[in-house]
């Protein structure tokens, strides 16, 4: 009481008055919730509040701050509000500047957004940035905005117009929403002189160019238009821009060449145009802009050699998945700022000595991975590599030794995969690594032993594809990825493994690890999401535990000898995904149980000793994700499991959508199928392919219709049964079906006609039954060859014979006419060059004149220039399909 309150920092008051009417108390430490009763809200003449940057995690907005009337600043922004921004906000119709960003639980219903926007006329910056409001963008925005912030903020339906002739909007940030989705003005924007700043990065302009009156906007600075789907070239007009200093364009489907020559740009400090479909060649002036700092021009179709780099401002260069060849311009030396440099995946070619790069003192992550360059060290300099660098990527580099990263101290991440690096890994690379490298990827080399590998913050380690032989090498207690498949390592797998609490993926695939599979395994960390130990030669009953709460998504233990059931504690694992258990000696009958697992979409149970009926189940919604199933080579007996097919809702849908797997996956799901005759390894499984093989088993009974339900099925295979009856015309839906294997069955009568209409339709194989009746023709049916039907004595028609309906060849009103290969040929020049006689003056009248010629010589010409067509299209797919056939084998 004894001091005056307008001396306390961050408190300014009238100097008339004495009324406080300013408050800052921003980055003040202050935490917990605002009382109603505080004396806050007694300073009734407060026109600028400042709370941002504290803590208020439990507290809402009171709507007491609706009684500050003479408000025009309220800053309350990453102070970690909560719940919903009062209505009583929209009362302080003096305010022209809010700031409610980065308070991530907060929210503001449509109703009210549009109250704000409605009645505080006089606001001229709003940044309500994450704040939930999941509403369209009004249109009543006061023209006295400049500044408009409303990234993450759930924004949906079209973007207006009308806010890009916002008159002194000088910047407008909409970027990450989703939904949001508009189109660029064509014509002359009304604030192009004050437009500074303009973020649309994942708003939705589907299939709509970058339009020319971009160029107009002559004070822009800052353009981020990232992931907006935009198509077509960049217009000539935005490469004028002479005070942009940030243009950021990656993301998107923007085609042709960049400009030769430009006069503008000269302040350009970050260019991004990576991902897109850019091409020609990358033009000097980018190489000389003065300031530019940040160059990222990757993932494009650039080609040619890169010109020199003159402008030593140059930080970070990105230009990987391109096409640039020629050798690595020497200038790159001078760029002693370089920090970041990304060169890999294009045509650069020559010897590089290691060398090249130890002027870079600044360098942090160097990729020249898979080009045609040999790496050297022919210098022999001890100090070959900056000790800055933290991230090196060689692959497929032609590296064959390790010795030039003797002077690399701090590295993080190394990937040399894909190279010639032989024996062990030397002592020296061990103690030099042991406290910084965090992934280490050796994969494709021709290592041949560890015994223990001495990386302590070691989080991924990739080893697949060596000759490492022995038992297998102890990894860090900290890793969390560890690949070492594709080896020769032997032994058994010691039970350290489940004490490994940090593993997400443990891939021992493919060695010759041999005894039981410790126990211990199902009892590991809740973050173990994949266990692939497929192609070992593992015995012993299968007794894993898997604990309540597993996180585990694919486990694959194709390829063993283990026994006994199938464990009944993976129903435990709720997070499961594939799950192959083929080509064991387990002995068990089908554990309908599975079904319970929601997300399970590929169940591989084949070549086992699985016996019995599949029985129906009670439970509803069984296997509703399920697109892989595979029963082959086992003993399963009775009718098919008609009930099961109504359960597989994945199966009987077409999913539109494409899947594209995500670019930083560590692990990609395989598994192997029986498509078009071959068994093949399918990888990437769970976005590509619908199986169903039941096939070498002892099932009975007709073939149930409801199998016709199940239309996203790309492979069908029953052969190798006891099934009897007719083939149900309902495969006929089957739309998208590849392979269709009925062989070795008892099947009776005709082949139905409506499998005529799967256009898809590359393997089928109905031997071996009791068919009989016509072929069905046409389309797909012409392709198939004698082998498809050979066991089914009652068929007859094109291929086996000439006995149903009309031949090939028409007869025509001159009986003795046979015409030849040189004939026929003869024939179809004259019916294209009467066809192009008439090209200039149109298609019509060009058939119009091949009519009157060839109807002169054969009255029939039409039907049998098509039969004819369509007989050269037949024999050049047959062709195609033994060249197909052929390759698979190989």
């Amino acid at each position: 009481m004894s001091r005056d309150c307008c001396l306390w920092d961050g408190v300014i008051c009238d100097e008339f008055t004495g009324h406080v009417i300013e408050l800052d108390l921003s980055c003040s430490q202050l935490k917990g919730i605002i009382d109603s009763n505080s004396s806050l809200f007694q300073l009734s003449y407060l026109q600028r509040f400042n709370l941002s940057f504290n803590s208020f995690r439990s507290s809402e907005i009171s709507p007491l701050f609706g009684r500050f009337s003479h408000l025009t600043h309220l800053d309350l922004s990453y102070s970690h509000f909560t719940g919903q921004i009062p209505s009583e906000i929209s009362h302080l119709s003096k305010l022209q500047f809010l700031y409610l960003s980065s308070n991530t639980m907060l929210s503001l219903g449509p109703h009210n957004f549009k109250l704000l926007l409605q009645n505080l006329t006089q606001l001229r910056e709003l940044d309500l940035t994450t704040v939930n409001i999941s509403s369209t963008i009004p249109l009543n925005i006061s023209s006295h905005i400049t500044t408009l912030m409303l990234a993450g903020t759930g924004l949906h339906g079209a973007l207006p117009e009308s806010i890009f002739h916002l008159p002194n909007l000088e910047i407008l940030d909409l970027r990450i929403n989703f939904q949001l989705s508009g189109y660029f003005p064509k014509t002359k924007w009304n604030n192009t002189a004050s437009l500074r700043e303009l973020y649309l990065s994942a708003v939705n302009f589907s299939g709509d160019f970058l339009p020319e009156s971009l160029g107009y906007l002559t004070s822009l600075q800052r353009l981020k238009l990232e992931f907006c789907n935009l198509s077509g070239p960049v217009p000539e007009s935005l490469w004028n821009l002479t005070r942009i200093v940030f243009l950021d364009l990656h993301g998107n489907n923007l085609e042709g060449p960049i400009p030769l020559f430009i006069s503008g740009m000269q302040n350009l400090e970050i260019l991004s145009l990576s991902n897109n479909s850019l091409n020609g060649a990358i033009p000097s002036w980018v190489f000389s802009l003065p300031l530019l700092r940040e160059m990222y021009l990757k993932d494009n179709h650039f080609s040619g050699q890169l010109e020199d780099f003159k402008s030593n401002t140059l930080v970070k260069i990105a230009l990987g998945g391109n096409q640039l060849q020629g050798h690595l311009p020497k200038s790159i030396q001078n760029l002693v700022n370089l920090t970041l440099l990304h060169l890999s995946s294009n045509n650069f070619s020559g010897i590089v000595d290691i060398s090249f790069f130890s002027n870079l003192k600044q360098l942090i992550d160097l990729d020249l991975s898979y080009n045609s360059i040999s790496l050297t060290n022919d210098n022999n300099v001890k100090s070959t590599l900056p000790e800055s660098l933290t991230h090196l990527s060689l692959s497929d580099y032609e590296v064959n030794e390790l010795d030039f990263l003797r002077s690399a101290k701090n590295l993080r991440f190394l990937d040399l995969s894909n190279n010639k690096i032989q024996g062990i890994i030397p002592d020296w690379a061990w103690s030099n690594w042991m406290y910084s490298l965090n992934s280490l990827n050796l994969s494709h080399n021709m290592l041949t032993s560890f015994d223990h590998i001495y990386l302590l913050p070691l989080y991924a380690i990739d080893l697949r594809s060596n000759f490492l032989q022995g038992s297998l090498p102890i990894p860090p207690p900290c890793v969390g990825l560890f690949f070492i498949s594709n080896n020769s390592l032997d032994g058994e797998i010691p039970s350290f493994f489940c004490n490994l609490t940090s593993l997400i993926v443990l891939d021992l695939a493919r060695n010759n690890l041999k005894g039981a599979i410790p126990q211990c395994l199902g009892n590991m960390s809740d973050r173990l999401e994949v266990l692939d130990m497929q192609h070992n030669s593992l015995s012993g009953n299968l007794q894993i535990t898997f604990r309540v709460g597993s996180g585990l998504k694919s486990f694959n233990l194709h390829g063993n000898k283990v026994e006994g059931k199938i464990p009944k504690s993976l129903a435990n694992c709720k997070e499961l995904e594939v799950l192959d258990l083929g080509n064991n000696h387990l002995n068990d009958t089908f554990p309908m149980w599975l079904g319970t697992l929601s997300k399970l979409q590929v169940l591989s149970l084949r070549s086992n000793k699985l016996h019995g009926p599949i029985r129906a189940s009670r439970t509803k919604n069984l296997f509703p994700h399920l697109q892989i199933l595979d029963l082959s080579c086992n003993a399963f007996i009775a009718e098919l499991p008609t009930s099961l097919f109504h359960h597989l809702k994945a199966m009987r849908r077409i999913d539109q959508t494409i899947k594209v797997p995500s670019e930083d996956r560590y692990y990609e799901d395989s598994v192997t199928v029986v498509t078009k005759g071959l068994e093949l390894e399918v990888v990437r499984i769970l976005s590509l392919y619908t199986t169903m093989d039941l096939s070498n088993n002892k099932f009975e009974g007709h073939i149930p219709s409801v199998l016709g339900d199940l239309i996203s099925l790309r492979v069908l295979n029953l052969s190798h049964n006891g099934l009897e009856g007719d083939i149900p015309p309902s495969l006929g839906n089957l739309s998208l079906v590849e392979t269709l294997d009925l062989k070795y069955n008892q099947l009776s009568g005709e082949i139905p006609k409506q499998l005529a209409s799967l256009t898809y339709l590359a393997f089928l194989n109905l031997s071996h039954n009791h068919l009989q009746g016509c072929i069905p023709q046409g389309r797909q049916f012409h392709t198939f060859e004698n082998n498809s039907y050979e066991g089914n004595d009652g068929l007859r028609g094109f291929p086996i014979s000439e006995g149903c309906g009309s031949s090939r060849m028409p007869e025509t009103n001159n009986a003795t006419r046979v015409l030849d290969e040189e004939s026929t040929s003869e024939f179809l020049n004259d019916f294209w060059k009467g066809a192009l006689m008439g090209y200039a003056s149109g298609l019509i009248i060009g058939l119009s004149i091949a009519y009157f010629m060839l109807s002169a010589r054969n009255p029939n010409w039409l039907s049998w220039i098509v039969e004819e067509l369509e007989h050269k299209i037949i024999m050049k797919r047959r062709k195609k399909q033994r060249a197909h056939q052929r390759y698979y084998r190989r």
